[in-house]
This record gives C-alpha cells, sequence and structure tokens, in this order.
C-alpha cells in the first residue's frame, strides 16, 4: 500500500467510526485506538502536504479564524413555522389543507428541537457551504465552524443526490451544556444562560478552534433541492440517515389529527427524558407532491404546523411600568419585573402591549403577576394574583406624553396603540427610523449596526437616512469603538447599498404598515418610486393585497415634503427607486388581468418556476379554485376533485405547453 492509499484508508476508517460514535451512539473502537489512527493521520499529512483534502477528519479541531462572517442568500428560502396549540387549531389547519389537496392527507410528526437553525449545502456528497438562518433570506457563512461539529459529516456515504441543501438544528445536549458551565464556575466566570442561545453563539466564534471544544451536535430534519427522486417527508428522513447524517428516530408517520395528538400528549411528557431541548411537535404533510401544491403564504409553508407545548408559568412582583417609543411613533408600555427564571431564560421585562391590555387584567405596580412565554419566546403577564394585592395599591393610569420629547400622544379612533405625532423631533422614532433602514431586511448595510446608528445621531453626524450617504470617514474615525478600518467598512457599506433592489429600498424607507410582502406588491406594479408618490388611495386599493389602512399611509408619508426631500437626496445619492432595467426587461403585461392556479407535476419547469413565469407576466397565483381563476395549469397527476370543480366552474384547463407558448 502506498502513501496515497494508505492516507485515504485512515480517512475512510476515521470517518466510519465519527459516523458509529457521534451519529449512531455505537462505537466499535475505543477513544485511545481512534486517537492514535488520528495521530497517525495527522502526522502523514504533515509530511504529504500534496495530498491535502479539506474534508479530512483531522481538520475538525478547527483553527482557522473568521473575524466577519460572509452573508449568503439561501438558495431555497428558510421559513418560519406557523404555531398552533390546541386540537382545535389543527383541526382548522386540516380543514385548510383538504379544501386544496386531493385525496388521503398522511403527517409526519417530528419533534421541534430548541436550538440554531442551519442550513447545510452538499456538491457531489462533499460539504460545501454552512449558513444560518438569518432572516430566513440570508443567513451567516459559518462553515469553518459547522465542520468541526463531529455528527456533521464532511463526506456523505452513497446514494445522495448531485446537489442539496439540509436544513436542521445545531444544539447543545443538557450533559455537555451542563458541563461546560461546571468549568465556568470553576474558572470563576459566569455560567451560560441555556443551551439555545449557547449553541447559537458558538457557530459566530471567530476562532474554530474555540467552536471544536464545544460539545455541539447537529439534528437534521428537511432535505431542499430540485428533482431529488424522493416523494414523501417521511423518506426523506430515512434518506438522510442512510447517506450519513444524524436524523431523530423519534419521527412518526400518522394518518389522522388524532394521531399528532397521541405523539404530542406522549412527547410532552417524555420530551424531558430526552438528551436535548424540545418545545414542541412539527406537523408535516408528508406527501411532497401535495406540499408543492399548498405552497407557501408570505411566511410560512402551508403544508407544516408547530404545535407547541404549554408554556411555563412563574409569578413574580411587577416593580414597574416604563414605556418605549418605536420607529413609528408607537408607544409599547414595558413591565419591569422581579428577575425569575423562565423556560431557561431569566425574565426581567415583559410587553403590556397597550393601554387596553393594561385595564383588562387591572395591572398594577406591586402586583404579583403570572408570567409565560408566548410559544416560550416572548415573555408576557397573563393574569395577577389578586389575593396578594397590596390594599392601598392604585390603578395603573396611563402616560398621556411622549416620554421622551414629552408631546401630547394621540390615538386613533379603532387602533390600540398611542402614538407620539412627533415624527420629525423625537429621539427614538429618528433613531428606529434609520436602524430599519440599515436593518438586514432592508438596505443591510455592512459595518454598521443599531448602536452606532444611535452613536451617529446622538453626535449629530446625521438626522435621517439620507444623511448617511454623506458621511465622511474622517468624521466617523473619532467615534467611540470606531477604528480606522471599522470606519472605512461603514463606509464601503453605505457605498454598497446602492446596489440594493427597489423593492428593499421601498421597505427601508420605514413606511407604516409596509412591510416586505406589500414592498414587493407596490415595487412591481408601479415599477419606480414617482409613480408611487403620485398614486391616489383609491389607485392603491387596486393594487393586489393592499387595502384602505395600507393605501392611506403610503398616501400620507409621501404627502409630506420632508419624506419628499429624503426621497429627492436618495435619488441623488444613486440609490434604487425604480425597478432595474434587467428586471424590467423579463417582466410584461402578457398575463395582466388573469388569475392561475398550478396543479400537478410538470417536465419543463418546475412549479416555482413556473409562478415565477406568471408573475413575471403580469399574472395573479391562487392556490385555490373559483369562479375569478381564468386559467388551471395542470400537470401530471392534477387531483380529481380540482379537475371536477374546474368543469363545474367551466374554467379552462391548459397544458404546461399551452401555458409556454401563452408567454412566448
Amino acid at each position: 500500500m502506498n502513501t496515497e492509499q494508505h492516507i485515504n484508508q485512515l480517512r475512510e476508517e476515521l470517518r466510519q467510526h465519527n459516523y458509529n460514535y457521534y451519529v449512531l451512539d455505537a462505537a466499535v473502537i475505543s477513544d485511545y485506538e481512534f486517537d492514535m489512527k488520528l495521530k497517525t493521520l495527522q502526522e502523514l499529512e504533515e509530511k504529504h502536504p500534496e495530498y491535502y483534502d479539506p474534508n479530512s477528519p483531522t481538520l475538525r479541531v478547527g483553527g482557522e479564524v473568521t473575524k466577519n462572517f460572509e452573508t449568503v442568500v439561501h438558495e431555497h428560502r428558510m421559513y418560519s413555522l406557523d404555531n398552533s396549540y390546541s386540537k382545535e387549531d389543527l383541526l382548522d389547519w386540516e380543514k385548510r389543507i383538504k379544501k386544496l389537496v386531493d385525496g388521503e392527507v398522511s403527517y409526519t410528526c417530528e419533534l421541534k428541537y430548541d436550538g440554531a437553525s442551519i442550513s447545510l449545502t452538499y456538491e457531489d456528497g462533499i460539504l460545501v457551504k454552512a449558513v444560518t438562518r438569518g432572516d430566513g433570506i440570508q443567513g451567516d457563512n459559518v462553515t469553518t465552524n459547522v465542520k468541526t461539529i463531529n455528527s456533521v459529516p464532511l463526506k456523505l456515504k452513497d446514494g445522495f443526490p448531485p446537489k442539496f441543501d439540509i436544513r436542521g438544528e445545531i444544539i447543545l445536549p443538557y450533559d455537555g451544556f451542563a458541563k461546560m458551565n461546571e468549568e465556568r464556575i470553576a474558572a470563576g466566570e459566569d455560567p451560560y444562560a441555556n443551551p439555545r442561545n449557547t449553541a447559537s453563539g458558538s457557530l459566530k466564534l471567530q476562532d474554530s478552534s474555540e467552536t471544536a471544544k464545544r460539545p455541539l451536535d447537529c439534528l437534521l430534519y428537511s432535505i431542499v433541492g430540485n428533482r431529488l427522486g424522493i416523494v414523501t417527508q417521511f423518506e426523506s428522513l430515512e434518506k438522510a440517515r442512510e447517506w450519513g447524517f444524524k436524523v431523530p428516530v423519534e419521527s412518526k408517520l400518522v394518518h389522522s389529527i388524532d394521531e399528532v395528538l397521541d405523539f404530542v400528549t406522549y412527547w410532552d411528557e417524555h420530551r424531558h427524558n430526552l438528551p436535548y431541548e424540545t418545545d414542541g411537535v412539527v406537523i408535516k404533510v408528508n406527501d411532497l407532491q401535495q406540499q408543492e401544491e399548498l405552497g407557501f403564504t408570505a411566511k410560512a409553508p402551508r403544508w407544516a404546523m408547530a404545535y407547541k407545548f404549554k408554556a411555563e408559568q412563574v409569578f413574580t412582583t411587577l416593580h414597574e411600568i416604563t414605556y418605549q417609543v418605536g420607529r413609528t411613533g408607537a408607544i409599547t408600555p414595558v413591565a419591569n419585573l422581579e428577575p425569575v427564571l423562565l423556560a431557561g431564560t431569566t425574565v426581567k421585562r415583559a410587553s403590556l402591549h397597550n393601554a387596553d391590555q393594561i385595564e383588562k387584567l387591572d395591572i398594577r405596580v406591586g402586583d404579583t403577576v403570572f408570567v409565560e412565554k408566548g410559544g416560550e419566546i416572548i415573555p408576557k403577564i397573563i393574569a395577577v394574583d389578586f389575593q396578594k394585592r397590596d390594599g392601598n395599591s392604585q390603578p395603573t393610569v396611563y402616560i398621556t406624553q411622549c416620554p421622551e420629547c414629552h408631546t401630547d400622544l394621540i390615538r386613533k379612533e379603532g387602533e390600540a396603540q398611542h402614538y407620539c405625532p412627533n415624527y420629525q423631533g423625537c429621539p427614538p422614532q429618528i433613531i428606529g427610523r434609520i436602524q430599519h433602514y440599515i436593518s438586514r431586511k432592508a438596505m443591510d448595510i455592512d459595518g454598521l449596526g443599531g448602536e452606532t446608528v444611535a452613536l451617529l445621531v446622538n453626535e449629530n453626524l446625521i438626522v435621517n437616512y439620507a444623511d448617511l450617504y454623506e458621511l465622511k470617514k474622517e468624521q466617523v474615525v473619532p467615534l467611540e469603538r470606531m477604528a480606522e478600518k471599522s470606519a472605512e467598512n461603514l463606509i464601503a457599506g453605505i457605498e454598497k447599498s446602492k446596489e440594493i433592489p427597489f423593492e428593499r429600498v421601498l421597505f427601508a424607507l420605514g413606511i407604516r404598515y409596509v412591510g416586505e410582502t406589500v414592498a414587493k406588491k407596490l415595487a412591481k406594479h408601479y415599477k419606480f418610486i414617482d409613480a408611487i408618490i403620485e398614486a391616489s388611495e383609491e389607485e392603491l386599493v387596486n393594487v393586489d393585497e393592499i387595502g384602505i389602512k395600507i393605501a392611506q399611509s403610503v398616501v400620507e408619508f409621501f404627502a409630506s415634503e420632508e419624506n419628499k426631500n429624503l426621497i429627492n437626496r436618495l435619488k441623488q445619492y444613486g440609490v434604487q427607486l425604480e425597478i432595474s432595467a434587467e428586471k424590467l426587461a423579463n417582466q410584461t403585461d402578457t398575463l395582466q388581468g388573469q388569475t392561475f392556479v398550478v396543479s400537478g407535476v410538470f417536465e419543463k419547469v418546475s412549479r416555482n418556476e413556473l409562478k415565477k413565469m406568471i408573475e413575471d407576466n403580469g399574472g395573479k397565483i391562487s392556490s385555490s379554485i373559483s369562479s375569478k381563476t381564468s386559467f388551471i395549469v395542470a400537470g401530471a397527476n392534477m387531483g380529481p376533485s380540482k379537475l371536477e370543480k374546474a368543469k363545474a366552474l367551466e374554467i379552462p384547463i391548459i397544458s404546461e405547453d399551452e401555458f409556454l407558448s401563452k408567454i412566448a
């Protein structure tokens, strides 16, 4: 056996032993034997660098330093999930599903792991990229750190597709977390708060050798890609195991909501026996074709639901109510509490939402209150223990003036929130608008964070987001915690933001009620900012999914001379305030006014490509057939009930080829 063969043999042996130990939990050699083989391989690789392999088992110890984590756009968006808390929620979900798909519906039940979401990309069986969830559209490239996690395969076993993404959670098992905290306490350091946040923070350590020291694990549950040859979710889990991934065995295929609830009930009781944190069950429609038929809302897949275990509740004392001012001027009352441990974290504050909520629960300073985490994420007060109330306590009187600028608050008819109307002069509104403008989903300005924005405003260097484009490096360098290189990165990031597409700029402007989805609709319909500025309420309401509240807010925003001046300045600086010529070239009005339902399996283009073609040519997509449907684009295996409904409503059914000829 020559040297190269010896090295390759050792690599394969170590990969298999690693898989046996970290994935199967069934080691066949001792730790000592494993370490000796690893040492032999390290020595051979050092002597023969010509046989370097970036996925060698010897590189799991880390050592590479990453100062700035590259932002990467997900090829396939990472959606969040809708939550449910009762059988009624699930039954309603099932009804919605059965209206949209034909045939029997089965479900895959999986435990919802409480960790840091990750997307792993494999090409030809090799791990090429690991990206955090981020905002679902884009995340941070943490490949170097993820490669140190032993349960993540660097090279797959046989049978895998040429390219795919697999999603999962990076977690810290209880035992490993406890051991880490023991070591920190022994070293005189504060213990970590909870496994989830510690796992998430571990992925962003600059030195990968430090990540390698942490006992992280990776549980996988979702394969994403094109033409993978997999037909069900449950099959995808089995395939992932065969390829070498650590896929929890607790998942189960069921055929009714009652079976789903049996699964939930069992694990609500037995989850405490698991080696890692779980906070619920994820239920997915098992058939992948049915998943495609169901599609997505703006935020979540219609074919999946997270059933959350009942939130943990504790009681504590309410010491003070303070008030926060948001970027739109909305006032949020905040309960400042006696610190209390809840669902693994120490809770000191909880949102009180608005004046109505305070009045409804009769919440007063000094009360003993019951606190829970809504969906085990956001703490909220759910009740007051009136038996423990001080007899001298006074009802809470909601503030009448802004806590920051002392302007009289307003509350519009039919709205829950009080607002500070001092749009141009209230500091938190000014800072908040700029922080929104630079945020990741908006202009994503590299090198500029929320704290730096506040610093720039407080130092009178900027008063609005247009001012950012006039900043000079020499103005920024003297700021606290700002070095020469940091200042250069900040100015370069601001310059780079001029390339951000129009729909994201429109979202970044901070128009009330104009979120990402609405911004895309408006940008696509009007093509450039001046057309939106000139649009009336009546015209805006005629745009798909734009209601009167949004229309009024848009008109009100652009009626402001101050806002129009900001837009003119952004134009002068070169910010994208119209759809690019390249995008316009790919868009037509050929299908304007026509609504399509897409059903079945297609040969020449994928379902998503077909839907994009409809939208790019001015058409609208609907998930269900109605009298407003213009055409049904039917592929193979179109459901019989859809076919029957289409015939009853006399809606034309066209093939994939017929549709493609329409836009040719």
